[in-house]
């Protein structure tokens, strides 16, 4: 009985690590950026590794043509893009600060996070 507290202390404490280092990885990932591009690089989203969107570029050409249509089909396919690719990097960072914890659950959670139902791929 008194092993199973042992453990339970064992993981508090790897849990509470794992939240002090959380705060930086957060700081990190603010700092590095992902691309996301739709129709032929046309529409161009950057994002922060957190999903926060820093900046959108829209081929001057689009605009001339004044192709309002084309723009708005165009724009959430680049958004959509940009966004997996920064819950990837988000998903990556936090399996790396718990790489070796014994976290029950936790590939079920990181796979649901990502909408990757296959755990641990």
């Amino acid at each position: 009985m008194f092993q199973n507290l042992g453990n339970l202390a064992s993981l508090i404490q790897q849990a509470q690590q794992a939240g002090s280092q959380m705060e930086e990885v957060q700081q990190r990932l603010k700092s590095e950026r992902v691309t996301g591009t739709a129709g032929a690089g046309m529409i161009e989203i950057e994002a922060n590794g957190l999903g926060e969107v820093v900046k959108v570029h829209i081929d001057p050409t689009l605009m001339q043509k004044g192709d309002a249509e084309m723009i708005e089909d165009l724009l959430p396919a680049a958004i959509n893009q940009t966004q997996a690719k920064a819950k990837q990097l988000h998903m990556d960072a936090v399996k790396s600060l718990t790489d070796g914890l014994n976290l029950p659950g936790l590939n079920e959670a990181l796979a649901r996070f990502t909408g990757n139902n296959t755990p641990g791929a």
